[in-house]
């Protein structure tokens, strides 16, 4: 259906995340993967959303002087808060470890924010979602570090992995956004831009 609606625009993906390539894959959307390194960097003022919404902005800003008329670009940024602080990716397994120790027998949100740009105009749409954790053990923690390395992931866990699998107890909101994206908002927000 999308593939239809958006075959005079050109898509671009700026996210180098498999689970975020899928799932355009999975809703039809033609796209290319163009993936600029910056400093994932913001103001200590921002809280929750402000934090991601700036961050996905930010991503884009580094396209804006190459972006093509029916070009539409997609950045995007997770982060998962807790504590009134937010939670990036884990730079050691200490690190990990303190994040999971941290998240278990919890709730936290996971929040995603994707930022569509144009020429002319840019939107940014985020979704949160709460999450919560059993009590986890420290053999759990370790045996799920160990065996699946999860430095590249915010808050340091996957959903879809073994923790979830085990840990999870309840959620409230998207699923797929605490895999990487909320797919309802990009099917809806693309569908406005293809429109308008």
């Amino acid at each position: 259906m999308l593939k239809e609606i958006l075959k005079d625009h050109h898509i671009i993906l700026a996210s180098g995340s498999p689970r975020r390539h899928q799932f355009l894959k999975e809703l039809g959307i033609p796209f290319i993967v163009d993936h600029k390194s910056i400093r994932e960097e913001y103001p200590e003022d921002l809280k929750s959303s402000e934090i991601t919404d700036y961050l996905s902005e930010l991503k884009a800003k580094v396209f804006l002087k190459e972006l093509k008329d029916r070009e539409i670009l997609i950045t995007s940024d997770t982060i998962v808060w807790h504590n009134d602080s937010a939670l990036g990716k884990p730079v050691t397994t200490s690190e990990a470890f303190k994040m999971l120790e941290s998240l278990s027998g919890n709730t936290h949100e996971v929040i995603t924010s994707v930022t569509f740009t144009t020429k002319e105009k840019q939107k940014t749409v985020n979704a949160t979602t709460r999450v919560t954790f059993k009590e986890l053990t420290k053999d759990e923690i370790d045996y799920y570090i160990l065996n699946y390395h999860p430095l590249d992931k915010a808050g340091a866990y996957g959903i879809q992995e073994w923790i979830g699998l085990i840990g999870i107890t309840r959620i409230e909101g998207s699923y797929f956004n605490v895999v990487g994206l909320p797919t309802h908002l990009v099917y809806r927000t693309l569908l406005e831009i293809a429109s308008s």
